[in-house]
């Protein structure tokens, strides 16, 4: 089985290139003015335009108004959605896209019920726990509290780099990962030599399922 990889907070059209150069299989745009990897529905159309055919593009929002997610998928050809904040199932589903729900992962959670609750997504999204932001902390999380039977369905984020992202495919085995400032020169601004390497780790990763 090959790991699937989404490389996410792009805000360049040169980063769009370099992903789809070195095989990424989904690019992650972020809706959400707070972070530093934001872009408007005008940039987002420019990058999409770049993005070519079986390359997925995903959109992040986080407690986003439903007409503001509406807006975006009125411009920008999104192939899936990714909720990322406190958004119930009922509103993940109700725009007629596949979606991805990020679970922040700590001590105490039930991820059994978390998956019974979000039945309906397409993947759920293991990041690391956060009081104050929603992803993007650069931090790992405990790869053991991630069962066996989750994990062939999830997409593991949370401080993966091409110096961890081996070991995390080898004992964690998720269907995919996601990565954002660990291919990173600057907030939003991704390096080519990082997404080659990361993505070559991947593959090393992929040596051990």
């Amino acid at each position: 089985m090959r790991t699937r990889v989404k490389l996410c907070g792009l805000t360049r059209v040169q980063d769009i290139e370099a992903a789809v150069t070195h095989g990424a299989d989904a690019i992650g745009l972020v809706f959400y003015d707070k972070s530093p990897r934001a872009v408007t529905v005008e940039q987002a159309r420019a990058l999409a335009a770049a993005v070519p055919a079986f390359v997925t593009l995903v959109g992040l929002f986080v407690n986003a108004e439903p007409s503001l997610v509406r807006a975006v998928l009125a411009q920008v050809p999104l192939g899936a959605l990714q909720f990322h904040g406190t958004e119930p199932p009922e509103l993940c589903q109700a725009f007629e896209r596949p979606w991805i729900k990020a679970i922040a992962v700590r001590e105490g959670l039930d991820l059994a019920q978390a998956a019974k609750d979000y039945q309906g997504a397409a993947s759920l999204l293991l990041d690391t726990y956060d009081p104050k932001r929603a992803g993007g902390t650069g931090r790992c999380f405990d790869w053991e509290l991630v069962p066996e039977w989750l994990a062939r369905r999830s997409i593991l984020a949370g401080g993966l780099s091409a110096d961890n992202v081996a070991a995390a495919i080898s004992q964690v085995r998720p269907h995919a990962v996601d990565v954002s400032g660990g291919i990173e020169q600057g907030k939003g601004l991704k390096d080519s030599e990082k997404i080659s390497a990361f993505m070559q780790e991947v593959a090393n990763g992929d040596q051990s399922r």
